[in-house]
């Protein structure tokens, strides 16, 4: 049964609080997934976050994530040490390890030979940290370092062939250490790693709850809002689906959404929105024609950090020009996800970098000095799934798969004109048909084509061609983070060769995307 809505505050849900500190690494959005499936709250901030900081958010525990640098580099990333004499319990992963060994006066040296990939994990000690590990679990290293004197007061509980020291602990000050990644899924033994920590060492209980979180989101947005009214920029997309039913929810027809055309869109995605919101949901929805705009802008640019933020400047111009049409509104909503955050802000340049623009994540709301009601921004995509269920929306719209803010645009290479537009909406409506005649939609986090910005010859009615190249591409995720390439049959692979050519003039190849993320993106631009 959900908690009823008296039980449900703030207090409530983020009371058991994990604090993840990120120290740069790529796996630390990781670690966040990890401890929400244990039904946990968690956050991941700045490793330079200070130290009365993270005193006012009282953790129940803090993860020290890993890191591209090494603890001995002169200007290496360090935090403040007393964050080891507070008495929270602390696991430090790979450099979170190093940095506890390096700051509490162990010795840390560099490795002869850096160690990545599988390992098998020796178990020489008992530990609460260790309980229900089994001896030669597979655990994942990365790492350039290695721990050679540990500092006082610690043991070492488990090694590997190439790392003496794999996992260290401090039972007394509730400090412990791994040099693997258990956060990670080639760790066999992960899942155990982070439950032991999360629940016998922090002593957490498990109220990070969908059911929980839908009425405590709604009664949350009434207590912002108020008698206030709202604008929220809808795509379509699940995020800002989601955010637009919980608003609707919370203050009925005090919402007003609008949905910009951008001329990027694929196949009937506008008439599709329509249907949904104003037929089926009865919201108030303003759709806006802007597609010759955008495109005027897009001309000749194909720099893709440009693209993206002509695409989101233009979708502001447009957006506060209907927002003035409509009449007075005192908050904006966003489909803002907990990854649109941490990707679009980087703390000082660094460890961790910028990976590419949302234009949803800062600049609307301080141009158009509107309130923000971002519902869904300490949730990771899956969760924002979940909510969407929880609050009736359609499988057909919580299992869409996520489409790009820029649209079409950022899976075109190069230049952006409407003949180059018609040829990847045909080939990319054509990927959709077959994926969900496979039955694979639901499977796979997304599929699409991209049009490259190159040309090869062809042979087609005994005549020479020239002309383009799409790309397909298909991943398989549970939280976009990272992602597999999908193995997808032989058989459908040829089906979109043999349709995309034949149907979709101007096009004579086909090539199919084997990368993974890391080290690709899902998104080639």
């Amino acid at each position: 049964m959900p908690q009823t809505l008296e039980k449900i505050s703030t207090d409530t849900l983020h009371k058991q609080q994990i604090l993840i500190l990120d120290f740069g690494s790529q796996y630390t959005q990781n670690i966040a997934r990890r401890v929400r499936e244990a039904q946990v709250f968690c956050e991941i901030h700045p490793c330079t976050k200070s130290l009365s900081e993270i005193k006012t958010l009282s953790p129940k525990g803090i993860i020290l994530s890993g890191g591209p640098a090494s603890v001995l580099e002169k200007d290496a990333v360090l935090c403040d040490k007393k964050l080891f004499e507070l008495g929270i319990p602390i696991l430090g992963i790979c450099y979170g390890m190093q940095l506890i060994t390096h700051m509490l006066s162990g010795r840390v040296s560099p490795a002869e030979d850096r160690e990545y990939g599988r390992a098998q994990l020796k178990v020489q000690e008992n530990s609460h940290l260790l309980n229900g590990v089994k001896n030669n679990s597979t655990v994942w290293m990365s790492h350039g370092d290695l721990i050679e004197e540990l500092p006082t007061g610690f043991k070492c509980t488990a090694f590997t062939d190439n790392s003496p020291i794999a996992a260290i602990e401090n039972p007394t000050k509730i400090i412990y250490g791994l040099q693997f990644h258990p956060e990670v899924v080639h760790t066999s033994c992960g899942t155990t790693l982070l439950d032991n920590f999360i629940f016998e060492i922090c002593k957490c209980d498990k109220n990070w709850k969908i059911d929980s979180l839908a009425e405590y989101s709604i009664q949350n947005i009434k207590t912002q809002v108020g008698n206030g009214h709202v604008l929220c920029g809808l795509s379509g997309g699940v995020d800002s689906s989601v955010v637009a039913m919980l608003i609707h929810k919370a203050i009925g027809d005090r919402l007003t959404c609008i949905f910009v055309d951008n001329g990027l869109l694929r196949t009937n995605e506008r008439q599709k929105v329509e249907h949904e919101f104003r037929d089926n949901f009865h919201i108030n929805l303003d759709v806006v024609d802007a597609a010759d705009r955008f495109l005027g802008k897009l001309e000749g640019v194909s720099d893709p950090e440009k693209k993206r933020k002509i695409i989101g400047n233009t979708f502001i111009e447009v957006f506060e020009e209907e927002a003035r049409r409509l009449g007075n509104f005192e908050y904006l909503a966003q489909g803002t996800l907990y990854p649109d955050v941490i990707e679009s802000i980087s703390f000082k340049g660094g460890p961790s970098a910028v990976i590419k623009s949302h234009h949803n994540v800062g600049g609307l709301p301080e141009k158009m000095h509107l309130k923000l009601v971002e519902p869904l921004r300490e949730l990771f995509k899956d969760e924002a799934r979940k909510l969407g269920r929880e609050i009736g929306l359609p499988d057909t719209m919580i299992q869409r798969q996520p489409f790009p803010g820029p649209g079409l645009a950022i899976r075109i290479l190069g230049n952006v004109t409407k003949d180059r537009l018609k040829i990847l909406r045909e080939a990319d409506k054509i990927i959709l048909e077959e994926i969900k005649t496979a039955n694979l939609y639901n499977k796979l986090w997304q599929s699409f084509a991209v049009l490259l910005p190159v040309k090869t010859v062809g042979v087609m009615g005994d005549a020479r061609t020239y002309e383009n190249v799409v790309a397909i591409r298909a991943v398989t995720s549970t939280d976009g983070m990272t992602a597999d390439w999908a193995h997808l049959p032989y058989e459908l692979l040829a089906q979109f060769s043999n349709r995309i050519i034949n149907e979709v003039k101007g096009v004579n190849r086909v090539v199919y995307d084997i990368s993974s993320k890391p080290p690709g993106t899902i998104e080639w631009e």
